[in-house]
């Protein structure tokens, strides 16, 4: 299976005839002992505000009745989508949220754990869920097949969403910066200020879509409930 369209731009790097790309992905755990500091860092102190501001949006989205600390699983996806988007925009450095196999393995297990849930804790609800409130009586054959194939699709549409606007923006900056040695200084200096103007927009791409999937894997569990 192939796992990403534009395999050909990834950096090839192997120690002991085994790719090291997919350690990228785990750089994070390098700063993990600076939240175990007795004074609080710069750092620290963002992340504790982001996941506070993280925690009541998305309990929000879950409502009053949810599990008590239900919220966290979809701030350390969000954390961790987050990290390896924004490390995919340093040189020489894997992005692996730019694969299927990294997205799917996110989404994939969260969908099916809540229709799994759903359908054998709350399976009057799910049926309920199939067809819409107000639909006419003759079409409701055909909005049972609707919300069924818009129901199956979702962990695809969620991991090919993060992994192809990750791979968009990624594609046009090495295509871009692959044609700088042939250009002149005067156009050089443009191109300089595209590729800054594009850094900019990916770094938003990869803090919003990293939100949008959470959200999103928010959503569909609290139809569950």
């Amino acid at each position: 299976m192939m796992t990403n369209l534009f395999s050909v731009f990834d950096p090839s790097s192997s120690i002991f005839n085994s790719s090291v790309n997919w350690i990228s992905t785990m750089l994070g755990m390098l700063i993990l002992p600076s939240a175990f500091w007795l004074i609080p860092t710069r750092l620290s102190t963002t992340f504790t505000l982001i996941n506070s501001t993280l925690h009541k949006e998305f309990k929000t989205l879950l409502g009053e009745t949810s599990m008590k600390g239900s919220t966290f699983i979809f701030i350390s996806v969000f954390t961790m989508i987050m990290f390896n988007n924004v490390m995919g925009l340093f040189p020489y450095i894997f992005t692996s949220s730019s694969h299927l196999a990294f997205t799917l393995t996110l989404a994939l297990p969260l969908w099916l754990s809540f229709m799994i849930y759903g359908w054998i804790n709350h399976t009057q609800h799910m049926f309920a869920h199939l067809v819409p409130q107000g639909t006419p009586p003759v079409l409701m054959p055909f909005m049972v097949c609707i919300e069924t194939i818009s129901n199956v699709i979702r962990p695809g549409t969620l991991a090919v969403r993060l992994a192809a606007n990750m791979i968009a923006g990624h594609l046009l900056m090495t295509l871009l910066g692959n044609t700088g040695p042939s250009l002149t200084y005067s156009i050089l200096s443009l191109l300089l200020m595209t590729q800054i103007a594009l850094l900019m927009l990916e770094s938003a791409v990869a803090m919003i879509q990293s939100y949008v999937f959470a959200v999103l894997s928010t959503l569909y569990s609290s139809e569950v409930n």
